[in-house]
């Protein structure tokens, strides 16, 4: 018996390898996210610490005003490195939603070829086995003749 062959197998395994590299990508924008995520939360504990350090010079006996002007201008460098970092993370999100949605296409080019190939594949076992099923009967009519 001649073994199912996929005539676009070729074309199949090319779809696969996009479709994983696809995933590579969208899974490296993820783990970017995760970062620039990470890097926004330190800026926040930044923020808080430098808020609690603030109001501990202010209400100490010798304030010094410097060290004072030093946490209000860092705290205001921290409200511009936050707004930044959620502008990089909006941008990123967006990077990835349209990455998903190519994922999702690639995928979807995948499973109607391998459909097919399924269907193709059933057909053929289905016609192997009719064959298979007349060679006997045509045997059968042969042997009763000869009897």
């Amino acid at each position: 018996m001649k073994k199912f062959v996929f005539r676009m197998q070729v074309v199949l395994n090319m779809r696969e390898k996009e479709l994983e590299e696809r995933q590579m990508e969208m899974a490296k924008i993820l783990a970017a996210l995760n970062l620039q995520k990470e890097k926004l939360q330190q800026i926040f504990n930044n923020q808080e610490e430098n808020k609690i350090k603030l109001e501990t010079l202010c209400t100490a006996e010798n304030m010094d005003i410097e060290q004072v002007e030093a946490h209000r201008e860092y705290g205001i460098k921290l409200i511009g490195d936050a707004t930044n970092q959620e502008r990089i993370i909006a941008n990123t999100e967006a990077i990835l939603k349209r990455k998903q949605q190519e994922v999702m296409e690639a995928h979807q080019k995948v499973e109607v070829l391998k459909k097919l190939k399924e269907k193709q594949e059933e057909e053929y076992y289905k016609e192997f086995l009719q064959a298979e099923i007349k060679e006997i009967d045509d045997i059968t009519s042969a042997r009763y003749r000869f009897q």
